[in-house]
């Protein structure tokens, strides 16, 4: 019989956030994946599982996949870790289970910390619907374009960052998004955690004088509902009614659609859009 992967959530800071479930599994399973084996034998070591490693990581996750799933074929049971947090969230996890589920492989994930998701319930910001991008991307034309596209997205929106990284996006967002409340996480879990509700004016304005320290995670407020139909209106407003009616034409409505659409785009009666046409 085919073995089976086992996502297996590690602490974030905290040491004790680990469950029982994943430290039993980590000691009966055949292998460990490891994002940075000289990070996780720390803890291995600290509960003591015997349990032999492999390096599995950004650079290697194609190649090294493929080595692990033969095994699993052959039989062999093999858990995943990230350096911190649960695999697939943000690292090479993803790739592994994507092949797994070609091969046929069978995998489950044992729950437990997660960044994004402590940072979220700790910030005080909108939690019933929120969007994850983890990091920005590094290049620049990617970055413009993923910031473009949460502009007007009315879910909270987390983001992690780095410590040198974190006055530039700042910057960035006030630029592209305004002058959202914001919650700055840190440190989570571990002993300075902070979290810190502000907004991203004044956000910058405090890390002009204090060095950000430990890793991030950003939780911003989404666009609201009312903000974004505003903002529809106004730019409606700047074609003719004509322009309007011709734009949902030309998208292949008929004329008393496309009069139908512009009157709500508008915020208007459909006679009021007949009467201006005419």
């Amino acid at each position: 019989m085919a073995g089976k992967l086992y996502l297996c959530a590690t602490p974030i800071g905290n040491l004790e956030d680990i469950t029982y479930r994943v430290v039993r599994t980590l000691k009966e399973v055949d292998l460990i994946g490891a994002e940075d084996t000289r990070n996780s034998i720390k803890l291995l070591n600290h509960f003591e599982i015997k349990t032999p490693m492999t390096s599995y990581h950004e650079f290697n996750k194609y190649d090294k996949a493929k080595v692990l799933v033969e095994m699993m074929q052959q039989g062999k049971n093999i858990a995943l870790i990230t350096d911190a947090g649960t695999p697939g969230i943000s690292d090479p996890g993803e790739e592994l289970v994507r092949q797994c589920y070609e091969a046929g492989i069978e995998v489950t994930s044992l729950p437990g910390a997660a960044a994004c998701i402590t940072a979220l319930t700790m910030s005080g910001q909108k939690t019933r619907r929120f969007c994850f991008e983890a990091f920005l991307p590094h290049d620049k034309k990617e970055k413009v374009q993923v910031l473009e596209e949460l502009k007007d997205e009315t879910r909270t929106i987390i983001l992690y960052e780095a410590p040198h990284r974190l006055e530039k996006t700042l910057q960035e967002l006030l630029k592209t998004l305004g002058n959202r409340s914001i919650t700055l996480c840190r440190e989570l879990t571990k002993r300075y955690e902070e979290g810190m509700k502000t907004t991203l004016e004044e956000a910058i304005t405090y890390y002009q004088d204090q060095e950000p320290r430990g890793e991030y995670v950003l939780v911003i407020e989404g666009k609201s509902f009312e903000e974004l139909k505003q903002e529809q209106i106004s730019q409606w407003e700047k074609m003719s009614v004509q322009e309007h009616v011709d734009y949902y034409i030309a998208q292949g409505h008929d004329k008393k659609e496309a009069m139908k659409l512009a009157a709500k785009d508008r915020g208007v009666s459909k006679r009021d859009i007949y009467s201006e046409l005419i």
